[in-house]
């Protein structure tokens, strides 16, 4: 194990065990135990992450590569150098916290990392976010990257360079991100994501904002989607065995999780409907911004004080059954999950490769009031990829590979509505995820292959006739909703949205 490499006159913590990071953390006031077990610790006033915070060192290694624009904001090399020097400053006497983990189940393409953290449960996060080295691993291990999270050292943007007080600044050249301004811990994790999403496709290999699950017979399904889409909670699924719940790559033998760990939503989390993440919930696991009974330090999942973004971090060997190394084969099916608030598009429908390719560049899904300040109706939200804020490269070079994939290995892909029937959000329901679990189980199994099909007249999309358990009228959302004027007008105004993305994207419509 390599020693801190700058000159440090402060308190340095190698790799503590989780009971001595919770130890810590609770020593220094930085969280308090939940009658579960867990740790809970607030990060306010960042709740989510700070898309518009996060910046790439501009410099000639990479100039040429990076997609640059609004999600890939250069950053002067200069100007990090100096930032640089700050953060050493200010971490200078301080107690820190080094962690040595790997990014990548697969022994072949893993990526040693580091975080250097200044706060204990920072540690504990990471340590049971991504991948735990063993004793001997430990002794060899040397990090391709760095990752310095000083979350209470703000920037001064008139010094700094910055937007804000908050910063994520990626030095490929150096091998080195810098965080500060922000205490939400799931900046540390997908910058992470960010860097294998630049190096892993040079190596033929593709890095895909998904969750994965393995059948009895050894049938792999992916799920896409963006955040509150049902990524971790579809994968979690009691049938099948999680292989991972958030970040994946596809490489010529297979899928693979780029981490050991598992980070899901937890607002209003039922034992009933999320019986896996319930249980994952005890004593190692990280909870973010749930509020506890102030009597029982009981979590209450329903409450959103703080935020509706709740999080639960967990090792992914809290959860029952999980495959340990988290890799398997090829998947057979494939589902892109969109939380469509207007409530017009169909809760599962079959894709070609053509409405795959649209539909994943395109990367639809709607926000919905609550979830960021000032969203007071549905707005639409079209993220490449399903990940565009973490895609360093041009988007169609991840949607070249993955089309590659799926013709090579025959995979079927479906689109699940996860989001609103019978009219839009504020008048309808959102589907049950019972009722979405039925549909997902049905697709996986082969059930649905032979199975009748309706063609949807607004998206050209196939919509199964027939899914056990699932009501009829469900199926075909013009059919859910009360008044078949107001569907069609409002799914002819989706459809413009989606026109209209698609010709600012340049991305052609499916025939």
């Amino acid at each position: 194990m390599q020693k801190l490499e700058i000159a440090y006159t402060g308190d340095v913590h190698y790799n503590l065990s989780p009971a001595e990071l919770i130890e810590h953390a609770i020593r220094k006031g930085e969280g308090r135990l939940a009658s579960t077990g867990a740790l809970v610790c607030e990060t306010v006033p960042y709740t989510g992450r700070s898309p518009k915070d996060r910046y790439v060192v501009e410099e000639p290694t990479t100039q040429e590569d990076i997609d640059w624009g609004a999600v890939n904001v250069p950053f002067p090399p200069n100007l990090f150098d100096e930032a640089y020097k700050r953060v050493i400053a200010y971490l200078q006497n301080r107690e820190v916290y080094v962690t040595d983990c790997y990014a990548g189940a697969n022994p072949r393409y893993r990526m040693p990392v580091r975080f250097v953290t200044e706060l204990a449960w920072h540690a504990l996060f990471v340590k049971q976010l991504l991948l735990r080295p063993s004793a001997r691993d430990l002794e060899q291990h040397v990090p391709e990257f760095t990752i310095i999270n000083a979350c209470n050292f703000r920037a001064f943007p008139e010094v700094d360079g910055t937007r804000s007080e908050a910063f994520v600044i990626i030095n490929f050249a150096r091998r080195l991100i810098l965080i500060g301004g922000t205490r939400y811990a799931g900046e540390m994790k997908k910058s992470v994501f960010t860097v294998l999403n630049y190096l892993l496709p040079k190596r033929g290999i593709l890095p895909m904002h998904c969750s994965a699950n393995i059948g009895p017979k050894g049938d792999v399904a992916l799920f896409f989607g963006l955040s509150g889409t049902g990524k971790t909670s579809l994968s979690a699924d009691p049938s099948r065995k999680l292989i991972g719940d958030d970040e994946h790559g596809w490489a010529d033998d297979g899928v693979f999780n780029f981490e050991g760990g598992c980070y899901a939503k937890c607002i209003n989390l039922s034992r009933d409907n999320e019986p896996q993440i319930w249980d994952a919930i005890r004593y190692g696991s990280v909870l973010e911004n749930v509020v506890l009974n102030l009597a029982t330090r009981a979590p209450e999942y329903a409450d959103d004080t703080l935020t509706e973004n709740t999080r639960a971090a967990y090792p992914i060997e809290f959860i029952e059954g999980a495959v340990i190394p988290s890799h398997g084969p090829h998947p057979s099916t494939i589902l892109f999950l969109t939380c469509d608030a207007f409530g017009v598009l169909p809760p599962i429908s079959k894709l070609t490769k053509e409405q795959a390719m649209f539909h994943f560049l395109l990367g639809y899904t709607a926000r919905v009031a609550g979830t960021e300040a000032g969203v007071k109706e549905p707005q639409p939200v079209f993220s490449a990829c399903f990940g565009a804020p973490f895609l360093p490269l041009p988007p169609n070079e991840y949607a070249q590979m993955l089309g590659e994939r799926i013709a090579k290995h025959k995979s079927q892909v479906w689109l699940v509505n996860t989001g609103w029937t019978g009219g839009p959000y504020g008048i309808g329901n959102r589907i049950s995820i019972q009722y979405t679990r039925q549909m997902v189980n049905a697709a996986i199994s082969g059930e649905l292959d032979e199975g009748e099909f309706h063609k949807d007249p607004v998206f050209g999309l196939m919509v199964p006739k027939h899914i056990p358990d699932v009501p009829p009228k469900m199926l075909m959302p013009g059919d859910a909703w009360p008044d078949q004027r107001d569907y069609d007008r409002k799914a002819k105004e989706v459809e413009g949205m989606f026109a209209s993305a698609a010709k600012a994207a340049r991305i052609a419509l499916p025939v």
